[in-house]
Parts: C-alpha cells; structure tokens; sequence
C-alpha cells in the first residue's frame, strides 16, 4: 500500500498508524464522532442555538447570522482583507538561505526543502496556490494551516495540506504534540510533531491558533446584516419616505385599489423619482426618519473599520479612501509590510526551521520582501549612491547587495572611502600646483 493510501485511504483500505509508539491506544478503524473534531465542546440543554452553531461549523452573533467562512466571505470587505493577505504572502518568493562563515546568507538552491517552497510543494499545486490556501486557512480556521511532511528517507518530498476540521492537534504527557487526522473512511492516523508543518498565529493554548472569522463574528454579522437589509429595500422597491393620508376611511376594494396602484406606478427602481398623483383628498405626510435614514450608512462604515483592524489591514489598501495614488504609496507600503505581514512572515519562518530545517542554525528559510518594501528606484539609487560613495559613505557594496538578498562579491566587504583622496592630501596637492605656477626669482634676475 502507497503512503498517501495510508494517509489518506480508500474506501477498502485499512487505517494504519505511521507510528505504533503513537497510536494512544486509539483502534485504527474506529470512527471519530463529529463533536470530537477539531474544538470540543459540552452542551447541558440540546435546544441550544449553539448546538446547530457547532455543528454546521458557524459561529452565531447577536445579530441573528451565523457567520461561517463562506458567509464572511460575502462582505467585500473580509473578502479584501483576507484576499490581500493570502495575495501578498503567496507572491513573494519563500527561499532557503544558508549562512557562511562571514555571516552572509546565500540561497541554498540545491536544499531539497528550497525545491519544495519555490518550485513545487506537491503534484498538484504550484508555490502561489499553497502558500496561499496555507495563509487562508491560518487567517480563517481555529486549527491554523496544518500541511503533512512527505518524506523519502530523511528527505522532504512534499508538502500535503491536511483539512484543518479533520485534525485533532492533542498535547501527550511528554509534552509533545499529536495530529490525528481523521480519513474519508473513518480511520484515523496519528502524525507526529516532525510529520507536519503547522501555522498557527496568535494562539490561546499554544496547540490551535484562532479563527479571526469566528472572533470578529459580531461585526461581521452586522455588517452582513446591514447589507441584507439594504438588498431587501431594493428587492422590495421602495424606500418608505412618508405615508398616504386620506379624510376618511377607504373600503376594502378603494384601499386595495389605491395600494395596487402605487406599487405599480411608484415603486420599484424604475420608478424612481416619479411625481404621484394624489385623489379623492389624499395627502402625503413624510415621515420623520425615513428609509434612507435607517440605512445607517455610518454604521456600515463603522462595520467596515471594524473588520479591518481585525485583520490589520490600512483603509487605503482595502479601498476605503477616496485618495489618489501618489507619493504616500512609498511609505503606505512600508507600514504594511512592517506591521502587518512580518509578522507573519516570522510564523512562516520559524515553522519551517523547526519542522523541515531540523533547526539547523546554518539554514533559515526568508521571505523576500524586497519587492515591496523598496521605494523609488531613483530613491533607492540615491541612497546607495549616498551609503557606498564619497567621504561619509559607510556601507560596503557586499552590504548593500544582501538587502536585495544578493550574493556577496569578492571585493566587495571593503569600504570606497579609502580611495577617496583626504582634506590634507588635497590641500598639499594645491599648494604645490600654485608653486609651480609662480615664477622663479633667479629666472627674473
């Protein structure tokens, strides 16, 4: 039987645990109950609204919507957020570096994890589409982003994204930490702790990270209730902005004729702007707070700011300003990546030294965020001309190359300044050019 028949199985096959001194006296073909997935949990009355919450996967808000991933992500602006977060991390490059004897860092392209980051991570997905899914299910899901470590000997050979829902992450009395995932077929297998790569983030037990979906469910229910009750206003056709009063009290058949033709000929969006004709003494009388008031557009933005600093995210990058893209976009992008994804960059980081580097301190794995945290290439020209250059330079070109994460040159650890003449050396060099511009008094006489 093939390893991803173990891992994965087949309908006739039988689980097998990788490990038997970690099988934790679990039979291999037994079954998982849906509430042992993932958090567990303990209901005393089962008409609880919370039991249907956990077991459709959604998380209730005061609001009255059960806001699951896929329903957040119908708020444009979680969908932003979470878009430009997998977005950024999925296209800068993810290398393996290792450090020489003089502290510089070069690629280590013939490392087989280097391979597996920037070239192909599994058979089916490229470097941008795991790193992403990766960060989605770390931004989104309780369990963080758990990717299994296919090895051939000691070698890693591929990175294999494990359901998050379907893996218990169980801390044993050694303190190490199980991953038991639970296959199609009901078995369940047992990784360990060097068999997974896992993300985690901010975490509450050190074991699962947290869903910022489910921590942010109250404002992303209003806000996805704001945006229901506006769609209702259109689907309805009508803003209520006062009512019809008549002198006396219509029959049924007046009322209802009165009432059909206003919707017909008032109503709706095409209708828009239309001048009623009133009859038989009928008055308008607008209404103090109408429905344009009750859409609260304040409050829909409020919702807004509100999902973006769960997600850190600035308001010009999630399109919320009306400014134009000018000389701010420099340090806009800066703070960005400062302060929201290296952060991230260092959980990326410090998982994959300590799952698939073995925490050798020779090999570290980086992010090159080069790309977006360079300025102006005028700019950043003038600074290096600045920082190698004339008598106040003071960086070496082999410095100035590895913040573009370069390889060292030769020559290149010595300071310009040396061959640069001194103040006294040109002093003495125009002293002696104004001596042998004068004549000599023995040539006079």
């Amino acid at each position: 039987m093939g390893f991803f028949d173990r891992v994965f199985g087949r309908p006739e096959a039988q689980a097998t645990l990788p490990s038997a001194d970690l099988a934790l006296d679990l039979p291999a073909t037994t079954t998982m109950p849906a509430a042992q997935v993932g958090e567990s949990a303990v209901f005393t009355d089962l008409h609880n609204a919370a039991v249907g919450e956990f077991l459709r996967g959604g998380h209730a808000s005061q609001s009255g919507v059960e806001v699951t991933v896929t329903e957040a992500l119908k708020n444009p602006t979680v969908f932003r957020c979470i878009d430009l977060l997998c977005s950024s991390i999925a296209t800068l490059a993810l290398n393996v570096h290792r450090e020489d004897e003089r502290g510089y860092l070069h690629k280590a392209t013939d490392h087989p994890v280097h391979r597996l980051l920037r070239h192909r991570p599994n058979a089916w997905q490229t470097p941008f589409e795991f790193k992403a899914l990766m960060q989605f299910r770390v931004l989104t899901e309780e369990n963080g982003a758990i990717a299994m470590i296919a090895r051939s000997g000691a070698k890693p050979v591929a990175l294999i994204p494990l359901d998050p829902q379907r893996v218990e992450v169980k801390q044993r009395s050694d303190f190490s930490v199980d991953y038991i995932y639970t296959r199609e077929n009901g078995g369940r297998i047992v990784l360990r702790q060097d068999e997974v790569l896992h993300l985690r983030g901010l975490s509450r037990d050190g074991l699962k990270g947290v869903s910022r979906i489910k921590l942010a469910a109250e404002a992303i229910g209003i806000a996805v209730s704001a945006e229901r009750a506006v769609a209702n206003m259109f689907r309805n056709g009508t803003f209520a902005t006062g009512a019809l009063k008549v002198p006396k009290e219509l029959s049924t058949v007046a009322y209802e004729r009165i009432e059909a033709q206003w919707r017909e000929k008032y109503s709706g969006t095409g209708n828009a702007g239309m001048v009623p004709i009133l009859e038989d003494g009928a008055d308008y009388v607008p209404l103090a707070i109408n429905a344009r008031d009750a859409q609260s557009s304040e409050a829909r933005k409020f919702q807004v700011e509100e999902i973006l600093r769960t997600f850190g995210v600035p308001r010009s990058l999630a399109m919320v300003d009306d400014t134009t893209w000018g000389s701010g976009v420099e340090q806009l992008s800066k703070g960005f990546v400062d302060f929201t994804l290296k952060p991230w960059f260092q959980i990326w980081e410090e998982a994959i030294d300590l799952s698939l580097l073995d925490g050798d301190g020779a090999l570290c794995a980086k992010f090159d965020a080069t790309p977006m945290s360079r300025g102006t290439s005028k700019d950043q020209a003038d600074t290096n001309a600045k920082a190698l250059g004339g008598n106040t330079g003071w960086k070496t070109i082999n410095e100035v190359r590895a913040e573009d994460n370069l390889p060292p040159r030769a020559d290149g650890d010595r300071l310009t300044t040396a061959s640069a003449p001194s103040q006294p050396q040109e002093a003495e060099a125009a002293a002696e050019q104004a001596l042998a511009d004068r004549e000599d008094l023995n040539d006079q006489a």
